[in-house]
């Protein structure tokens, strides 16, 4: 598995999974718009705000058995594998797995994750790792990390994984003619 190189003290990790996969996982998003619905930011009850978050999304219980999630699953696994070797302390957590439902998520030309945000909500998240995979590829269209001052591409196959709370707040970059996918979702204590 490639590795995408990101500088050690971010924090952030990036490895590459199969484009096959990325094109089963958009093909399952497609094939499944009777259950699409719009992307919602914040807290419990989350809530749909366009002015933060303009998407379309299929969510997706993690222990669902299609073949396309059960194959992404495993690819998953071990990019987490390789982010463990790169940051052996997590080894010293409790044992944690996917804990919420997941998203692949669709941002048309001009939409997109346009405000700062980080992924650990509340005082009662579980949340112990964050991980996102690029579907497509689309020039400036990536993710920017306000306190590492960095922004990772929107490069397909891509699948970055990084801590939930303040200290990677981030956003996305908005494309204003390319639509972009990506799959995102949690990991927490279990």
């Amino acid at each position: 598995m490639k590795e995408y190189n990101l500088p050690l003290n971010s924090m952030i990790g990036g490895w590459f999974i199969p484009k096959k996969i990325c094109d089963h996982l958009i093909h399952l998003f497609q094939t499944n718009a009777d259950k699409h619905q719009k992307g919602v930011v914040g807290p419990h009850p989350a809530h749909v705000n366009e002015d933060i978050k303009t998407s379309t999304e299929l969510v997706i219980d993690p222990y669902y058995q299609h073949k396309t999630i059960i194959e992404y699953r495993k690819n998953l696994d071990l990019v987490v594998s390789a982010y463990e070797k790169r940051y052996p302390e997590l080894e010293e957590f409790s044992q944690y797995g996917l804990i919420e439902t997941f998203q692949i998520q669709q941002y048309k030309p001009g939409e997109g994750f346009k405000g700062w945000h980080f992924e650990r909500s509340h005082k009662k998240d579980n949340r112990c790792l964050v991980f996102m995979t690029y579907l497509n590829t689309v020039p400036d269209a990536g993710t920017q990390f306000k306190y590492q001052q960095l922004t990772t591409p929107a490069e397909k196959g891509l699948t970055l994984i990084w801590p939930p709370d303040f200290n990677h707040t981030h956003k996305g970059q908005i494309s204003k003619k390319d639509e972009k996918f990506i799959i995102t979702g949690w990991l927490g204590f279990a």
